[in-house]
């Protein structure tokens, strides 16, 4: 299947269980809901894909778990952000992360335009969601989003070297487990509300199967595809989805500047789609 279906359904399952957790920020608090969310998404993995039959060592294990700490920090400040702002304009602001890998890495013309093409449909998004002020919601939000930009640059660089180790999928379940049990802290005031509601429960299984295993376990396998530069630019699908899912689920509908801004992060996916075929494997393991 090529990478950007691959996407498609990555995006799309990725914010419905977004969408999912924003209903249970009324509940507990927005960080919170990613912690269990993490909980849950490593509990489904462990029982999946049972890493400890895998034999590891030191290099390996270390780089899952680092993995696992970024990603978990990056899902904990991005549901802090979506308390704040619209799911779709989160999403957008989010993606400088990967602009700024792709600029560092990629080659070529095609991939610079698409740079720019992403860059500016990211901006128009952007701007549309501070056109009513910088209010004190607003503040904590860019500031989380920025964050969440940060860690998602963090997490294609992390994650494409764990997928080139080895079982991606297993250093997952490892990475997220890990992420649990460090920013279980979060936990504290949530648990009695979470496990004594078996609504509560089912949502939480629903939100890390769509958000978590779902996703990163087909990005696990693109990673293992593609370049990091390109990996960067195919993500600038995750905005068009994301407000899609925001219009139908949240009533979040976008406007003219934002279907500009989408249009433009399209046109910069079907031109990094000309670009060549994914470097052989010996350049590969240069990239790493």
């Amino acid at each position: 299947m090529p990478a950007p279906a691959l996407f498609l359904v990555s995006g799309f399952t990725q914010y419905l269980g977004a969408a999912l957790a924003v209903g249970l920020f009324d509940v507990i608090s927005s960080a919170a809901v990613a912690w269990w969310r993490i909980v849950f998404s490593a509990v489904v993995l462990l029982a999946w894909r049972r890493p400890w039959r895998q034999r590891w060592t030191r290099s390996s294990l270390v780089a899952a778990m680092s993995f696992g700490v970024v990603l978990a920090g990056m899902n904990i400040v991005f549901y802090i952000a979506l308390d704040h702002l619209p799911l779709g304009t989160a999403v957008s602001i989010e993606f400088i992360g990967p602009v700024l890998v792709a600029a560092f890495s990629g080659h070529g013309w095609r991939d610079r335009l698409s740079i720019v093409l992403a860059f500016a449909g990211v901006v128009a998004l952007t701007g549309v969601s501070i056109s009513g002020g910088l209010t004190h919601s607003v503040v904590i939000g860019l500031v989380a989003i920025f964050t969440t930009a940060a860690a998602w640059a963090g997490y294609i660089l992390l994650g494409r070297r764990v997928a080139n180790k080895g079982d991606g999928i297993n250093s997952l379940a490892v990475g997220m487990t890990t992420g649990a049990v460090l920013y279980s802290p979060l936990a504290i005031g949530s648990t009695a509300v979470v496990v004594t509601d078996p609504k509560h429960i089912a949502a939480f299984v629903g939100i890390a199967v769509f958000s978590s295993v779902i996703p990163y376990a087909l990005e696990q396998t693109i990673m293992r595809r593609v370049s990091a530069a390109r990996f960067a630019i195919m993500l600038s699908l995750l905005p068009v989805t994301a407000t899609l899912v925001g219009a139908v689920v949240l009533r979040q509908i976008p406007g003219v500047v934002d279907v500009l801004g989408l249009l433009a992060i399209c046109s910069a996916i079907v031109l990094s789609a000309q670009t060549a075929a994914p470097a052989p494997r010996d350049k590969q393991t240069q990239l790493r």
